[in-house]
């Protein structure tokens, strides 16, 4: 197939998009593929070009907003290159805004250009936490209660108590996210969240964390991701390889990794997902799996936790590219 890989983007999440890029691009090749590279930004890529653009690699922290301004001031409006529309397919390896709530996926529609992943409903769902969890508590999953900002410390410390994380509702990759011991440190970190747009502020769930990813419909292995003392899994630690130890599969009790298997399929049905997901849990002392997000288009860098969760269940980084373009064409008839 002809297959444009787009990538980039300018939101905060531009260096983990151009990451997985550099991943699937090579593996659809080796699937046989005919693959042009595409920065939604700056266009396509001759493949001359591809090792110097696609190896700028994910830092500690996400690229400061000078890094993007380039990016941003090229980007003012989303269009569809023409290479693109003579493609088979699009495989889409962006991350965070109108690259995943589901706009691009509208345009994509619009122009008749099959895409992999969710169609704009189920990303716009997904992408939205509190509407996310809503439905998730709808569906009767467990997810930790929340507020959403601006609300007084004396009622998050009533209704939810201390610690809290707090962080955007419209964002990934743990960006503008805080763990929030006290209500002395709430304003900062309300604020700090608050440069991403609108903010949520959930009980915090101390134990285990998990992840699952889901593939056709069908649940993968479940991962641990060994904090240590950490409290949160931040974006230095996502995408720093050893920053910190994942294992998959988790060693759980096979009611536990059924349990949360099937609540991660349950997740990517209620928010009316396709082809593939990756749902993120807690697990408390008591046993408890706690739903806290699904993303409808989880990174595919070399350190993520889908390909991992999916290496796991036999399935290797290309026939996962693979598999997720099959599912792609399948939703599109």
């Amino acid at each position: 197939m002809r297959i444009s890989v787009l990538f980039g983007g300018e939101t905060e999440e531009r260096d983990v998009s151009v990451a997985s890029a550099a991943q699937i691009i090579p593996a659809l090749r080796s699937r046989g593929h005919r693959v042009l590279a595409v920065d939604t930004v700056f266009g396509a890529v001759r493949e001359a070009d591809e090792p110097e653009i696609l190896s700028v690699g994910v830092g500690h922290a996400p690229p400061s907003p000078a890094r993007l301004a380039p990016a941003r001031r090229a980007g003012a409006a989303l269009r569809i290159p023409q290479a693109v529309r003579q493609s088979d397919l699009v495989f889409l390896a962006l991350h965070g805004g109108s690259g995943e709530d589901g706009r691009l996926q509208a345009l994509l529609d619009l122009a008749g250009v099959p895409y992999t992943g969710s169609g704009p409903l189920g990303s716009g769902l997904a992408m939205d936490k509190d509407v996310s969890k809503a439905l998730l508590r709808a569906g009767g999953l467990a997810t930790p209660d929340w507020l959403i900002a601006p609300v007084a410390p004396g009622i998050v410390e009533a209704q939810l108590g201390f610690p809290v994380v707090v962080k955007p509702t419209a964002q990934g990759s743990t960006v503008g996210l805080s763990l929030v011991r006290n209500a002395t440190e709430l304003p900062a970190a309300v604020e700090r969240a608050a440069e991403h747009g609108s903010v949520m502020i959930e009980r915090f769930v101390a134990g285990r964390e998990l992840t699952v990813g889901v593939l056709a419909g069908e649940p993968l292995a479940v991962g641990e991701i060994h904090l240590g003392e950490l409290g949160v899994f931040g974006y230095a630690e996502k995408y720093q390889a050893g920053a910190v130890t994942e294992e998959f599969p988790a060693a759980l009790p096979r009611s536990v990794s059924a349990g949360v298997r099937s609540a991660a399929a349950a997740a990517h049905r209620i928010h009316r997902l396709d082809g593939y997901s990756r749902s993120d849990f807690r697990l408390d002392a008591a046993g408890q799996a706690w739903i806290i997000e699904t993303n409808s288009l989880p990174g595919m860098t070399a350190t993520s936790l889908l390909p991992q969760s999916a290496a796991a269940a036999g399935i290797d980084y290309a026939e996962l590219c693979e598999r997720i373009c099959q599912e792609a064409l399948k939703r599109q008839g």
